[in-house]
């Protein structure tokens, strides 16, 4: 027999009186986490000239990190709530810290490329538990307002890592990029050690490998035709061919998971329309996070030719709204008196205005973009923290690293198909407006298309075919993004009132 647990069980009875700063050590692990989602891209140029890498090495030394990561995070999340949340917190630090030092001092791309890998193990385990570890930290009353500042924090590192990587690379070596990392796991060791108490899941049943096996295999490969796709086209041998070995394992596991007494996850959590809808706005807040942030690095640089340090300064609106407004509980205020329906709701329909504002007046300067960033960085502040708090409300607490280990699959799935399908759709709008001169030699690329301009006048409509694609695509995203969060609030609401004890049934 399989039921969901009582989400009562190991409710927090009293507030402990370092929540606070232990909110602070999670924030900061989870702000490296995300940090190098995006850090690396700017050192790509660094990494050419004194590594002598090939464009697929750099494609690997990118996205080892995120196949690796998106691989465990279900098996990770298990296992914190097996073994023990504060254990496999300090697991990930020690990993993810050990992993940084030999990234910043590699001397081949093999070594930079397992390293990356590692770091993903350790990045795993860190999504998993810092919000885990704020489930059982904080009570119902104040943990919105917790997930709010944990989540923002979060968004800050994803949105700031061109930033923050250009600033150190303009500085220092291109190893320094890792190397901040390090200090962080240190000090992240020795306060998890000293302040983080330790929990787990008291009836968590026989172990799953089975199910660990399939979710590590099914998950990697979805989330290698995402990211390959866009670089090797959505119909080559190897993007078919990852994308339905990773969906029949899915299947496989979501089978094998309905027949287990013990599973890794409850397939009963798929029956609560809180969760369902927790999910699927999740997905489309990445998505519309992943997508805006992929579009306005390429409008900044190819566009408004910006270099990647100018190009992240300028994004900083976005993040800086995030960060002000969580810190100050502006999200967690509003829920407390609109609900999370209509926070969700707000919250995307302002991140949809926001690209679509990007894309209507940011055609003639970055002047234009600017009212934009700040709608999207609003929006992401009201919607995130909503959708992070209705994921794990509708889980018991018991199973918070389950929850967890769901949402951070979200937020990486999302991210992933934000890119890959906006920007499917600026490149089809791309080649689609360029001229049948430049169109005939079939470019795949701006520089490529730029390259077979054989005048001024030719350069020029490449440009504006370029800049034409990144519109489409932004208006795109807008429509997308809006249209889950009506989606989303209607589940949400629809499911207003019910527990995961109400909606969870017995499967024999």
């Amino acid at each position: 027999m399989n039921q969901a647990s009582n989400p009562q069980t190991a409710t927090v009875t009293a507030r402990d009186p370092r929540r606070w700063v232990i909110l602070g050590v999670m924030a900061l692990a989870q702000l490296v986490v995300l940090l190098d989602n995006t850090v690396l891209n700017v050192a790509i140029p660094t990494l050419n000239e004194e590594l002598d890498v090939s464009a697929a090495e750099i494609q690997w030394m990118i996205n080892a990190y995120a196949l690796v990561q998106s691989g465990l995070l279900l098996t990770a999340g298990s296992m914190a709530d097996r073994y023990g949340r504060k254990r496999a917190l300090m697991l990930g630090l020690a990993l993810f810290g050990l992993a940084s030092f030999v990234a910043a001092f590699s001397i081949s791309s093999g070594q930079l490329i397992a390293a990356r890998a590692a770091m993903g193990v350790g990045g795993a385990l860190l999504m998993t538990t810092t919000l885990a570890v704020i489930v059982q930290v904080f009570d119902d009353e104040e943990r919105p307002k917790a997930i709010g500042i944990w989540a923002a924090v979060g968004a800050f590192g994803f949105a700031a890592g061109p930033l923050i990587g250009g600033g150190l690379i303009s500085v220092f070596w291109w190893g320094s990029i890792f190397l901040i990392n390090v200090p962080v796991a240190i000090i992240g060791l020795l306060a998890v050690a000293k302040l983080v108490p330790e929990s787990r899941n008291p009836d968590v049943g026989k172990a799953d490998p089975v199910g660990a096996v399939l979710s590590i295999i099914a998950m990697f490969s979805i989330v290698y035709a995402i990211i390959s796709g866009p670089e090797y086209g959505w119909t080559s041998v190897s993007v078919i061919g990852a994308a339905s070995l990773g969906s029949l394992v899915l299947l496989a596991f979501v089978l094998w998971e309905r027949h287990i007494p013990h599973p890794m996850i409850d397939m009963a959590f798929f029956r609560n329309r809180k969760f369902i809808g927790a999910v699927s706005g999740g997905l489309l807040i990445a998505f519309g996070m992943g997508g805006s942030l992929y579009l306005l690095t390429q409008h900044l640089q190819f566009v408004f030719e910006y270099s990647p340090l100018e190009a992240g300064l300028r994004i900083a609106p976005l993040a800086l709204t995030v960060v002000a407004l969580n810190l100050s509980g502006f999200g967690a205020r509003v829920m407390a008196k609109i609900g999370t329906p209509l926070t969700v709701l707000s919250g995307m329909t302002l991140l949809s205005v926001g690209l679509f504002s990007i894309g209507y007046f940011g055609r003639d300067g970055y002047g234009g973009m600017v009212g934009g960033l700040v709608l999207i960085g609003m929006g992401i502040a009201l919607a995130m923290p909503a959708m992070a708090n209705a994921i794990m409300s509708a889980i018991p607490r018991e199973q918070a690293g389950v929850g967890a280990s769901i949402q951070g699959a979200l937020t990486e799935f999302g991210y992933g198909l934000g890119v890959a399908i906006l920007g499917a759709v600026l490149m089809s709008r791309f080649t689609g407006a360029l001229p049948a001169s430049i169109g005939a030699e079939d470019p795949e690329s701006l520089p490529e298309a730029l390259a077979a301009a054989d005048s001024p006048t030719a350069v020029g409509q490449v440009a504006d075919a370029f800049a034409s694609g990144i519109h489409v695509s932004q208006f795109a995203g807008a429509i997308a993004v809006f249209a889950g969060g009506v989606l989303a609030a209607a589940f949400l609401y629809n499911a207003r009132g019910k527990t995961t004890a109400d909606t969870a049934v017995t499967s024999q």
